[in-house]
């Protein structure tokens, strides 16, 4: 069952890197603003997108399995027929102790392979304002 305490939630913000699955290089879209938010709160920030060389002046990996650091988090901007192959992504890899659908997005599917394999899933939130709600405000 998908991360759905409060207590959960706040543990979790309290990690230090996220890997942007989908992070835009367009201001004013969500996956480029959510990132940057993060980024200005002290996240480290790692853009995944292969249509950008660069986002948030930082170098952007193709896929997951180009990031050479340790990743804690994977947030989630692409759309729900992509979660299966991204949650794959995350299961090659030993890093990753959770992955973060933003709103809107879901795979029952693949949420139930990554909570099998000890991955924690955060499912149809957005990392913003919880962090305002759970982190900022205290």
């Amino acid at each position: 069952m998908p991360v759905e305490t409060d207590a959960e939630v706040r543990e979790i913000l309290g990690r230090e890197t996220v890997a942007v699955v989908g992070c835009s290089s367009t201001p004013g879209k969500d996956a480029h603003e959510i990132p940057a938010y993060l980024q200005r709160q002290g996240y480290e920030v790692v853009p995944v997108n292969p249509y950008a060389d660069e986002v948030l002046g930082k170098p952007a990996a193709d896929s997951l399995s180009d990031v050479e650091e340790d990743i804690d988090i994977v947030d989630v901007f692409r759309p729900s027929d992509e979660v299966s192959g991204i949650v794959d992504e995350v299961l090659d890899r030993d890093d990753v102790d959770v992955v973060w659908l933003q709103l809107g997005i879901h795979d029952d599917e693949a949420v139930a392979r990554a909570e099998d394999a000890g991955v924690r899933v955060v499912q149809d939130r957005c990392m913003k304002p919880e962090h305002q709600r759970l982190i900022a405000s205290r």
